[in-house]
């Protein structure tokens, strides 16, 4: 994992009550017995030394095993204020024991909460993964869509830019998600646009602003070209 400078995007959003929230936002470590640990302390140092509200991670912590890479894992926990939703490879590779390694984080598979900004209650939810139903895992799509509508300062976390409809349909102020890893490898590019509504960076749909993170490893090889991998501060700004 070769970890990028950590950049700042400004994302314009439909509600004054998410005015200058900070998010960090990772995606697709993909963790694998090759990830050091000298890799994943320098990666929680550089986000310790970002000023955020709290870290969204949308999905694909993992690319093996819980129990061969338990000490990174377990170095990931000094993360605070930590929202997650599962990626396709966390299904793969058994879910539950990484919900079981990563006890200080808040995990958002298909489950509501809120968080306080500024003396205001902030809605914020997760969808599982769109393969969670190989895995005998229900999406509840339908709960997640009625908690946001009932609540319209809302944040929606997914792993695949797919799940964009649910926040727009549901009047939600932001989407996050990752997976495309923006194509990796030119000129498979042309190939996540068939199948995906968006490649990387930010998208504005109605009254929802949309952004797909690159993530920070890599999937089947090791490589990227024209797809850099990313270390991202949202910084909301009502307008």
């Amino acid at each position: 994992m070769k970890l990028p400078i950590a950049t700042t995007k400004i994302l314009e959003v439909k509600s004054e009550a998410l005015h200058n929230l900070q998010i960090l936002h990772l995606s697709d470590l993909h963790i694998n017995k090759k990830t050091t640990l000298c890799e994943i302390k320098q990666l929680i140092n550089i986000c310790k030394n970002i000023a955020y509200d709290f870290i969204a991670l949308t999905g694909d912590i993992i690319d093996c095993k819980v129990k061969e890479i338990k000490p990174q894992l377990e170095l990931l926990n000094s993360l605070e204020k930590v929202y997650y939703i599962s990626g396709n490879h966390d299904l793969f590779y058994g879910i539950e024991p990484l919900k079981q390694s990563l006890n200080n984080f808040t995990f958002l598979d298909n489950t509501t909460t809120f968080f306080t900004y500024k003396n205001r209650q902030i809605a914020i939810a997760g969808l599982s993964d769109r393969f969670s139903k190989f895995f005998k895992i229900k999406r509840e799509e339908k709960k997640i869509t009625n908690f946001l509508k009932a609540n319209p300062i809302s944040i929606l976390l997914a792993h695949q830019p797919k799940d964009y409809t649910f926040a727009i349909n549901s009047n939600t102020k932001l989407f996050l998600c990752g997976h495309t890893h923006g194509g990796q490898i030119f000129p498979f590019h042309y190939f996540v646009k068939l199948v995906q509504p968006f490649l990387a960076g930010t998208f504005y749909k109605q009254q929802t602003c949309i952004y797909v993170n690159r993530g920070l490893g890599t999937w089947g090889i090791d490589f990227r070209y024209k797809a850099n991998n990313e270390i991202t501060l949202l910084k909301l700004v009502y307008k």
